[in-house]
C-alpha cells in the first residue's frame, strides 16, 4: 500500500480526504448530540438522520458536474463551501440564536455539499492511479476515512461530554481550510476538452443534455450484475440508517456522549480493519466470501445487542463492520476497473444514490420506533437488515453467489459490455460541452 504514496497527487488527494474526514467524524457527532440535546427526543436524532441522510440520495444529480467539472477546483471549493456551513453553529450560539431548526437546517445543507466532493475524490483516484493500483489506493482512502473515523468519532464523544458541541464546530470549521489547501496543492491529469461552441447554448437546451447525462448512468448499470448487487445492498442500508437514529439514545441511556462516541469508533474500527485487510479477500471467489462474512457479521451485530457488558457490546459491534469494510473497498476498486473513465462521476453518483436511498427513511423509522418501544430492542433489530445481503446472495441470485476472485471479474462478465460508451462520447461531447 506504501507504494502508492510515492505518487506526490495521491499523496495531496490522501492527506486533504485525511483532514475533511476528520472534520466530518468531528461534526457528525457533535451535529447529532446538539440535536438530541436541543430536541430533547429520539424523534429529533431520527428527522436529523433522515435530512443528513436524504441528500445521499440524490448524489446522482452531481455525477454530470463531476464528470465535467475540474476535479481539483470542485474539491477545493466543496471544501470552503463546508466552511461557511459549520460555522453558522458557533455563531447562532454565540448571538444566543441556536436551536434545533438551525442545527437541522445546516446538517442537509452540509451534506449536500458532500455528495459532490465524495465521488469527484473517487472519479480522480484513476486519474493519477494505475489499474493495479486502485485496490491499494482505495485501501489507502478507505483508512483515511474509517482510521479517522475511528479515533475521531471516540474523541468527539469525550470532548462533547468535556466542552460541548458547539466547540466542535469551531475545530470542524478549521478542517475544512486546511483541506481546501491540500486540495489546491493538486494537479490532476485532465482529457483534452472538446472545442466550446461560440454560441452560448439555451438553458432549454443545457438542462435537456444534463438530464440525457444523468440517464446515461442509470442505462449503463440497468440490467448489469452491478444492479443485482446494489439491490441486495437496499435493505441493509435502512437498518444502516436506523442504527444513526438509534445510537445516540442508546449511548446516553448506557452512560453518555462519550459511549456513543465509543460506538461510532468501534463502527469505525471495524470498517478499517476490513478495508486493510480488502486485498488478502482478492485471493477468494468473491460471491462465497460476501456470503459468509456477512453473515457472520450480523449475528455479531445481533448479540451486540443483547450481552449484558457494555464494552462486550461495542466490541461485537464493531466486529460485525469488518466485513462491510471489506466489500466497501473490493466494489469501488471493481467500479474504478469496469467503469470508463468519462462515465466514473455519474456512475459512482448513481450507484450511491441507489445505494443509500433506504437510508434516510431508516432513519425516520428508527427515531420513530426509538421513542416506541426502545433503543436496544431497535437496535438488535437492524441486525436482521444485514442479514438480507447474505441471505439474498445465497437463496435469490446464483450470479452473484458464483461470483469469482475479483481479478477475474471484468466488463464483460458483469455484463457492461453491451454499452457503447463510444457513442456516449460522441453524444454527449455534441450535447452537453455547455455544462463544461
Amino acid at each position: 500500500m506504501l507504494n502508492v504514496f510515492k505518487n506526490k497527487n495521491f499523496s495531496f488527494l490522501f492527506l486533504g480526504r485525511l483532514v475533511s474526514n476528520a472534520g466530518d467524524s468531528l461534526y457528525a457527532v457533535a451535529a447529532m448530540w446538539l440535536v438530541y440535546e436541543l430536541g430533547g427526543s429520539a424523534f429529533y436524532t431520527g428527522l436529523a438522520g433522515f435530512l443528513t441522510l436524504l441528500p445521499q440520495s440524490l448524489q446522482f444529480l452531481a455525477g454530470p458536474f463531476v464528470d465535467r467539472w475540474s476535479l481539483k477546483w470542485t474539491l477545493v471549493v466543496s471544501q470552503l463551501i463546508e466552511f461557511i456551513l459549520i460555522i453558522i453553529i458557533p455563531i447562532f450560539h454565540f448571538l444566543d440564536l441556536l436551536n434545533v431548526a438551525v442545527v437541522l437546517t445546516v446538517m442537509p445543507l452540509a451534506t449536500l455539499v458532500n455528495q459532490i466532493a465524495y465521488p469527484a475524490q473517487s472519479a480522480a483516484l484513476p486519474k493519477i492511479l494505475s489499474k493495479d493500483e486502485l485496490v491499494k489506493g482505495n485501501s489507502a482512502f478507505s483508512f483515511a476515512y474509517q482510521g479517522v473515523d475511528l479515533t475521531f468519532n471516540a474523541l468527539a464523544g469525550i470532548l462533547v461530554a468535556a466542552v460541548g458541541a458547539v466547540s466542535l464546530y469551531i475545530i470542524d470549521s478549521i478542517t475544512f481550510l486546511a483541506a481546501a489547501l491540500l486540495f489546491l496543492s493538486l494537479n490532476i491529469p485532465q482529457k483534452k476538452k472538446q472545442q466550446k461552441s461560440k454560441q452560448k447554448r439555451p438553458i432549454k437546451e443545457t438542462m435537456k443534455a444534463y438530464v440525457g447525462e444523468i440517464k446515461e448512468g442509470v442505462s449503463f448499470i440497468r440490467g448489469s450484475l452491478i444492479e443485482k448487487i446494489v439491490f441486495g445492498s437496499v435493505v441493509a442500508n435502512f437498518a444502516i440508517g436506523a442504527t444513526i437514529a438509534v445510537l445516540p439514545v442508546l449511548g446516553d441511556t448506557l452512560g453518555g456522549s462519550h459511549i456513543y462516541g465509543y460506538y461510532l469508533a468501534a463502527l469505525s474500527a471495524g470498517s478499517l480493519l476490513g478495508a486493510l485487510t480488502a486485498s488478502w479477500v482478492e485471493k477468494f471467489p468473491l460471491g462465497k466470501f460476501a456470503i459468509i462474512s456477512f453473515l457472520f457479521g450480523s449475528c455479531f451485530w445481533f448479540v451486540s445487542s443483547i450481552v449484558p457488558w457494555t464494552a462486550v457490546s461495542i466490541a461485537l459491534f464493531g466486529m460485525a463492520w469488518i466485513p462491510i469494510g471489506m466489500t466497501n473497498v473490493i466494489f469501488a476498486a471493481l467500479m474504478q476497473s469496469v467503469v470508463p473513465d468519462h462515465l466514473l462521476g455519474r456512475v459512482f453518483s448513481v450507484l450511491m444514490s441507489v445505494n443509500t436511498v433506504a437510508m434516510p427513511v431508516g432513519s425516520l423509522i428508527g427515531g420513530t420506533m426509538t421513542e416506541l418501544i426502545g433503543s436496544q430492542l431497535v437496535f438488535g433489530c437492524t441486525a436482521l437488515g444485514i442479514a438480507v445481503v447474505p441471505i439474498y446472495w445465497l437463496f435469490f441470485n446464483k450470479d452473484l453467489r458464483g461470483l469469482p476472485i475479483v481479478k477475474e471479474i471484468d466488463a464483460a462478465y458483469v455484463g457492461l459490455e453491451q454499452f457503447d460508451t463510444s457513442q456516449i462520447d460522441k453524444d454527449t461531447s455534441s450535447k452537453v460541452n455547455s455544462l463544461a
